[in-house]
């Protein structure tokens, strides 16, 4: 099959932010989606009733909701259009006793009595997937960045997966799976991973392979869109974007800036590599694939394999000494320059299983707490 690829500025981004909707008093996760996203939208000017707001959207589970930004060209800009979501979204939520929550799993909440969103293909995706895909409470990031050429797609894609394990150590913040301690930064990693075509990408010497692979996938019946895809890093075609999927939810603004400006950068510093005719180094999948597991386990003290000969550093001092430097002309040009320099913020402040860990020590063990700390952190009073 042939598959076209859009056309999209090059390096423009868009965010997606998946919040968790839970009960002011107790932390407990509470299903009120649709009269949240009803609300949404009847304050929304110009929206039909029974139409979706343009930013706030609906998810698999009845208790979460994602903000979605539009196309924007910094990250800056992208940072506002969220802010506005949010603050639309807090005029409902505020009056029903419902507060917003972002981390990569709820610490406590027990997955399978989540109600699922009534539509056909959340149905059809539990109905297959069963035990695990009722498992799926977890809540993510993504970036996607624009590339103006489908030739950069799969280079662009390659590269990424060398830095899968920086954004997973920086985001890791799901520790906590059903009251218990995991011992992992990320629980939300190895969960996700369950589902059928989840995980890391497959790598393909051309376009040809890639659009080979969706028809064998339609041919057998294992996907009936190209959207069910859910790889944690994927090409985009319908919008001629590059989507980083690899985050785990994330507390504040600042830290989705941060991983949105590290994620644009890295992808055009590609661009303009292949623009100039030079090539992007990969890596053996048994050392992405073990790069993924560590720093699901170990977060920022994971240490990283860093190319095909097997050369190894601490993820956060490849960051703070090569990776940032390196990428600080790109961030200015962008203009993120401020929101790169918070990649550095998370790691000297610790990334959120880090922190929940604390908090949790810190009130014997009470995962309550750590609800609401994430909370006060939404609303930036933490």
């Amino acid at each position: 099959m042939e598959i076209g690829f859009a056309q999209s500025a090059q390096s423009t981004l868009g965010v997606e932010w998946e919040l968790a909707l839970v009960d002011r008093n107790t932390g407990e996760l509470v299903s009120v989606a649709d009269e949240v996203l009803r609300g949404v939208s009847a304050a929304h000017p110009g929206i039909s009733e029974g139409d979706e707001h343009p930013h706030i959207k609906q998810e698999l589970l009845e208790n979460t909701v994602e903000l979605v930004t539009g196309v924007c060209n910094t990250v800056a800009d992208a940072k506002a259009d969220l802010t506005r979501s949010l603050e639309a979204l807090r005029r409902v939520t505020d009056p029903m006793g419902v507060e917003l929550f972002c981390s990569g799993s709820h610490p406590f909440s027990a997955p399978r009595s989540q109600p699922v969103t009534d539509k056909e293909r959340y149905a059809k995706l539990i109905d297959r997937t069963q035990w695990w895909g009722q498992q799926m409470l977890i809540y993510g990031v993504h970036v996607h960045v624009g590339l103006d050429s489908r030739d950069k797609v799969l280079p662009v894609l390659d590269g990424l997966v060398n830095y899968f394990p920086h954004f997973q150590a920086l985001s890791a913040s799901s520790p906590y799976w059903s009251g218990e301690d995991t011992g992992y930064a990320s629980q939300r990693a190895l969960m996700f991973q369950q589902l059928p075509t989840a995980g890391l990408p497959f790598q393909f010497g051309s376009w040809a392979e890639y659009e080979s692979y969706v028809q064998d996938m339609f041919t057998t019946g294992v996907i009936d869109s190209i959207s069910e895809i859910r790889w944690d890093i994927r090409p985009v075609p319908g919008l001629g974007t590059i989507e980083m999927r690899v985050c785990d939810g994330m507390a504040t603004l600042q830290d989705v800036g941060a991983v949105a400006a590290l994620t644009q950068c890295l992808v055009d510093e590609f661009s303009t590599i292949l623009d100039n005719g030079g090539s992007i180094p990969t890596m053996p999948p048994w050392h992405v694939q073990e790069n993924k597991w560590r720093a699901a386990r170990y977060g920022l003290d994971a240490i990283i394999i860093l190319d095909a000969a097997g050369n190894e550093k601490l993820v956060t001092d490849h960051l703070l000494e090569d990776v940032l430097p390196r990428l600080a002309p790109v961030a200015e040009k962008l203009g993120c320059s401020a929101e790169l320099a918070d990649v550095a913020s998370i790691i000297e402040r610790g990334a959120g299983y880090q922190r929940q860990r604390r908090i949790a020590a810190e009130n014997d063990g009470d995962l309550r707490a750590v609800v609401q700390d994430g909370i006060r952190q939404l609303r930036g009073e933490a």
